[in-house]
């Protein structure tokens, strides 16, 4: 196989999803790292901060000669076989530490004692995230946006999804975005949520061209806060609200936080403990607005959501009806009501799914 040579083409990367292996500690790739990227470091946590110890008391040198003790024999052998398993799975990829310098040329180096040429980014992840910064900000000013709008329940994520050059802020997120839209699988870090929403804008824009349709979200997406320049740009674009029947509504909320959370739950943890870990996040998703819904309302709520979980352990759902019911007339549907009041003049077009979509599809251009 005719070696690669190294790369700085970031876009392309992006893109087109290339497989990308980041040699950096795990604590650097917790912090954030690249859609689909795999962490397989050159040196474990404790490596690296005994080798950044040595390197700023004794100088490069005896850092790298530190670093050859610590990770040779049998470490060293495991390291470059985590290694080539990834060239030989992904044979099209790229390799990567921080600034693209020692020790990206290292691992270089050594997978390629062991038989195998495989390039690296220049730059690193410092150029990578820096190329994300940039673009970000430059397709934020530069895009036309079109909002999903809507009361609590419309089905917006799924309408969504059908207009033409859709961006899932909330799927970024990993978060449905209100009390109740915690996951079962963790969030992504601030930086991983920002790296994975600069590439979706690029794909949105190189990919398929036209308006970006989003979805109307707060400052905070769970714990993700969105940029506060993309923030300004969404208050300033058109609105296509969505509207749906209140029986509707109350049974697409059941299918994805009672149904949908009880199986994710289950899935992950096995009957018994994904039943308590389910009843857990309906109920502390419920108190966590008991301030805004006052005492009273609260409880009542509370209650009506106890008899539900109790039903539910006998076969039926159907009483989580009565406070999915009870929180959208009483909470979630005036405060919505009274954010679009102040939008009126942005409005583009509502009604059901069929109105939105036919709408987004008739007015879509990919002139920019």
């Amino acid at each position: 196989m005719a070696s690669r040579p190294d790369t700085d083409d970031y876009l392309n990367l992006f893109l087109n999803e290339v497989p990308l292996m980041d040699v950096r500690a795990p604590v650097e790739f917790a912090k954030g790292s690249f859609p689909g990227s795999i962490n397989a470091p050159l040196m474990n946590d404790e490596e690296r901060h005994r080798i950044g110890i040595c390197y700023k008391e004794k100088g490069q040198d005896k850092a790298i000669e530190l670093g050859h003790q610590l990770v040779s024999g049998d470490i060293k052998a495991q390291r470059i076989e985590a290694w080539t398993r990834f060239v030989a799975k992904h044979p099209d990829g790229y390799l990567f530490c921080f600034r693209g310098g020692l020790r990206s040329r290292l691992t270089q180096q050594w997978i390629k004692d062991s038989g195998i040429d495989f390039p690296l980014i220049k730059g690193g992840y410092k150029a990578l995230r820096r190329f994300l910064i940039d673009s970000l900000d430059q397709l934020i000013e530069r895009e036309e946006f079109r909002i999903l709008s809507g009361r609590t329940g419309t089905g917006k994520t799924r309408v969504l999804m059908d207009l033409p050059n859709p961006l899932d802020l909330e799927g970024l997120a990993n978060h449905r975005g209100s009390s109740f839209g915690r996951q079962v699988s963790p969030q992504p870090s601030q930086i991983d949520f920002e790296n994975r929403l600069a590439v979706a804008m690029l794909k949105a824009h190189h990919r398929v061209g036209g308006p970006v349709y989003l979805e109307d979200e707060s400052r905070l997406i769970g714990r993700c806060a969105m940029p506060e320049r993309l923030r300004a740009r969404m208050s300033e674009s058109g609105l296509l609200v969505l509207e749906q029947p209140l029986e509707e509504r109350i049974s697409i909320i059941r299918a994805d936080y009672v149904e949908g959370m009880l199986a994710d739950y289950i899935a992950r943890d096995g009957e018994e403990a994904g039943w308590l870990n389910y009843r857990d996040y309906l109920l502390s998703a419920l108190d966590r607005i008991r301030k805004r819904l006052g005492g009273e309302r609260h409880l009542h709520l509370r209650t009506l959501m106890e008899d539900a979980l109790a039903q539910q352990t006998k076969g039926s759902a159907d009483g989580h009806n009565a406070w999915i019911e009870g929180l959208l007339r009483d909470y979630y549907d005036p405060m919505y009501d009274y954010q679009l009041s102040q939008k009126q003049g942005r409005i583009l077009v509502r009604g059901g799914p069929d109105v939105i979509t036919e709408y987004a599809r008739t007015h879509h251009s990919k002139n920019h």
